[in-house]
């Protein structure tokens, strides 16, 4: 008998039969399913399988954690059930008939910002990195506090060559969101990048000459009847967002006109090229003009007299907000955010709050010390959630038990109250979790972990205290 045929079989009947199963994949840990009725699936009978870690249901799929051994078991499906592989975009095709248009519309955005994730947190810890370089003084030359990197030439040249890669994170992200965005509606991704090429304002390449040298005057269209003035929109979300939604439609459209024969010399030309006028014209005033809106409306409630009840209620639902996929949308007012006002007041609150996630499971772990089966799927969602990735956490166990879930809310509630009061800004989106204090400046690691250990002490706590009493009951 194979390792788990009684856990295949029981788990097929449980999903409603194989009629109900409409496609599958899996990815490292979890089996993804779409099903014709996610209503039919018996979720208490799954869960309780030997080799079921937990269940939830996301964009659309109605996913099931297995674990390490998920390909094997996927295997033994497969082969009971003669269901073939899908590849995950196909699935996430089929998924969408299960989504209303707003979950539509937020896995959209998650879509797009998250092949631009790693980017941006590599940019976070560059900066951070950058900070203690050229932050920590190590003597007094005639009064001048001399850093790391005025002593040491090597490290010098270490901060020189970091600034290179921050700064072409940072300033060049509307090529990032372009390219991003032709890439999820499938369309030409090299336009998306010449486009977004387009989009950061040229003196910023005069400055990548010589660091520090002073920028040149912003260039002027002259076309005989009128002058167009140049504007660039480095770092800037929401105008790069619609003129890369322009160029999709654009390409689009004249892909449906243009006969096939000259499609490739005329629709790049017809899609391209008005985009970029338009994007200078009409969509970066009003999108820069919508972006800044925006972030002075959430800076003003982190900063007003009633910045502690924001931050309660943010604290406090930031991790539901995980779970419905609407948190991919704070990704874009961060960025505009540390555009506007140098650096985000949001983002440590969500850095707190995947601390308190990954703490509400240590609290699990602790009460189930002993328990090696369940220590497979706690052991590495706290490491996850302490890094900044919280859905092992929530789904695998803080969901399934519920307290802890409620706990960890509080936690990071109290933590982004801490936070918010204290005025604790980031530089800079990074690592969403521990490692977070690189994206500070070096006299604000003080108040990161202070705050951090606050995030840890109370989802622990009330999971302990939560748990040794339902145990007894």
């Amino acid at each position: 008998m194979s390792k788990f045929n009684n856990d295949v079989q029981a788990m097929l009947g449980y999903l409603g039969g194989k009629d109900n199963i409409v496609a599958l994949t899996h990815c490292v840990t979890r089996l993804r399913f779409v099903l014709k009725d996610n209503k039919l699936a018996d979720v208490e009978g799954i869960e309780k399988l030997k080799s079921v870690k937990g269940t939830f249901i996301q964009a659309g799929q109605f996913q099931v954690i297995i674990g390490n051994d998920v390909g094997d078991f996927y295997n033994e499906f497969a082969a009971l059930t003669g269901i073939e592989e899908e590849s995950k975009d196909s699935v996430k095709k089929l998924a969408e008939s299960n989504q209303n248009w707003i979950q539509k519309l937020m896995s959209n955005l998650a879509e797009i910002f998250a092949p631009l994730i790693p980017a941006i947190i590599t940019g976070g810890l560059i900066l951070g990195f950058r900070n203690i370089l050229g932050e920590v003084a190590l003597i007094n030359v005639d009064g001048v506090k001399m850093t790391i990197a005025a002593v040491y030439p090597f490290w010098g040249g270490v901060d020189h060559f970091l600034w290179l890669i921050g700064e072409a994170i940072f300033h060049f992200l509307p090529v990032g969101i372009t390219w991003s965005i032709t890439r999820k509606m499938g369309t030409t991704q090299i336009l998306g990048i010449v486009l977004g090429i387009t989009l950061v304002s040229p003196q910023l390449l005069n400055a990548y000459a010589v660091p520090g040298t002073a920028i040149a005057d912003i260039p002027v269209w002259d076309f005989g009847f009128t002058t167009i003035r140049m504007i660039g929109y480095q770092a800037q979300v929401l105008p790069a967002m619609m003129a890369g939604f322009t160029l999709v439609y654009l390409e689009r459209f004249f892909n449906k006109i243009i006969p096939t024969a000259v499609k490739m010399v005329f629709v790049p030309m017809f899609a391209l090229v008005p985009t970029v006028l338009i994007a200078h014209l009409v969509l970066g005033p009003i999108g820069w003009k919508i972006g800044a809106w925006i972030s002075a409306v959430v800076y003003a409630g982190l900063t007003s007299s009633f910045r502690v009840v924001f931050a309660a209620i943010f604290g406090f639902f930031y991790s539901p907000l995980v779970i419905t996929g609407l948190h991919h949308m704070t990704n874009a007012i961060d960025l505009q955010l540390t555009t506007d006002f140098g650096g985000t007041l949001l983002w440590p609150m969500i850095a707190f709050s995947n601390i308190a996630q990954g703490s509400a499971v240590l609290g699990i772990l602790w009460l189930h010390r002993g328990n090696k089966e369940e220590e497979q799927v706690t052991v590495p969602a706290i490491i996850s959630a302490y890094l900044g990735v919280t859905e092992p956490a929530m789904f695998g166990i803080n969901l399934k038990y519920r307290y802890p879930f409620i706990a960890a809310m509080v936690g990071s509630s109290v933590a982004a109250v801490i936070s918010v009061g204290a005025g604790l800004m980031a530089n800079s989106i990074g690592v969403g979790g521990v490692l977070g204090f690189l994206s500070f400046n070096l006299d604000k690691y003080w108040l990161f972990f202070l705050i951090t250990a606050v995030a840890i002490v109370i989802p622990f706590t009330l999971t302990v205290w939560f748990g040794s009493r339902k145990e007894k009951e």
